[in-house]
């Protein structure tokens, strides 16, 4: 079948295509497609190919592991660089022994530095995953879910109630003043982690309104503006992460517990101290840092 034209968003490797869900013949319609790719998740866990430099393992039409799922199982993701990708959802129990690959989590495979755009794909994967398998069931009446439009709605077998993907949204946010940045560390993390602010939005928020209130619970700071920057999707468990730089004067930093220290660092001191571990290049806190960084030195650290 011939893909309709691209409505790929500039900056994406991943054409979602939503129209291509409603074909009530897509699974055949992939296993005619010699270019289809099968992306093979177990649990939270995706097939990679081995080595120092991992990258998605895909399987082609009429793999046994393919063949022998049931289309409950099979999720189209969209085409990924010009190519139908479909998401095999394996259950847990199964087996899948292939030379030269292995099943890894997502989270230890971002700083590996995957090919170009396979994060992404992996982020839609994993986030579908951990979605259908908490609506197995209808929370209305408590029926039996199945999937419906290539597996991205999943529809109660009783009362017909539909349930779609839902994601958590999160604020992050680098609080500054002037040559300063606010800065807060979890206890779980690697010995001298800090990084930027980050919470949930509650019902109700506005997103400047969740980031001034999670500043000053978090540290007792006062936020005088707000400035959106980016964004970045972060399916661990469901969520994404709106990245702020926001403004504040500086003074005493006051913990309310979520936090195990926080506290102002000067720019030089994000240069220059070597037990100082800011967060790894691919996240949104370390893109928050930088772009701070760049915009009152021009010189990245």
């Amino acid at each position: 079948m011939t893909p309709a034209p691209s409505s790929n968003p500039e900056g994406s490797a991943l054409d979602r295509r939503a129209e291509a869900r409603l074909d009530p013949d897509w699974v055949r319609a992939a296993a005619l497609d010699p270019g289809t790719g099968y992306l093979i998740t177990r649990g939270t866990t995706h097939l990679v190919q081995s080595g120092a430099a991992p990258q998605i393992a895909f399987l082609r039409a009429g793999h046994p592991a393919i063949a022998s799922q049931p289309q409950s199982d099979l999720i189209l993701l969209g085409w990924f660089r010009g190519e139908r990708v479909v998401l095999v959802d394996l259950p847990p129990e199964v087996a899948l022994h292939l030379p030269g690959t292995e099943f890894q989590e997502l989270r230890p495979l971002l700083p590996a530095g995957l090919p170009a755009g396979q994060a992404e794909l992996l982020h839609l994967a994993r986030a579908l995953v951990y979605w259908r398998s908490r609506h197995r069931h209808c929370g209305a009446c408590g029926a039996p879910t199945e999937p419906r439009s290539a597996g991205h709605v999943l529809r109660c077998t009783r009362c017909g109630t539909e349930f779609f993907p839902r994601i958590d949204p999160a604020i992050i946010v680098l609080v500054t003043d002037g040559d300063y940045a606010l800065l807060g560390r979890q206890k779980i993390w690697p010995a001298g982690r800090y990084s930027a602010l980050a919470g949930f939005v509650e019902p109700g928020e506005s997103l400047e309104q969740t980031v001034a209130r999670e500043v000053g619970e978090e540290t007792g700071t006062h936020v005088t503006w707000v400035r959106y920057l980016a964004s970045q999707a972060w399916p661990f468990p469901a969520s994404i992460m709106l990245g702020f730089i926001a403004g504040a004067e500086r003074g005493p930093v006051h913990l309310d517990g979520e936090l195990e220290d926080a506290r102002w660092f000067e720019r030089r001191q994000l240069q220059s101290e070597q037990s100082l571990l800011l967060p790894p290049p691919f996240t949104i806190a370390r893109r928050l840092i930088d772009a701070w960084m760049q915009e009152h030195s021009h010189t990245k650290y």
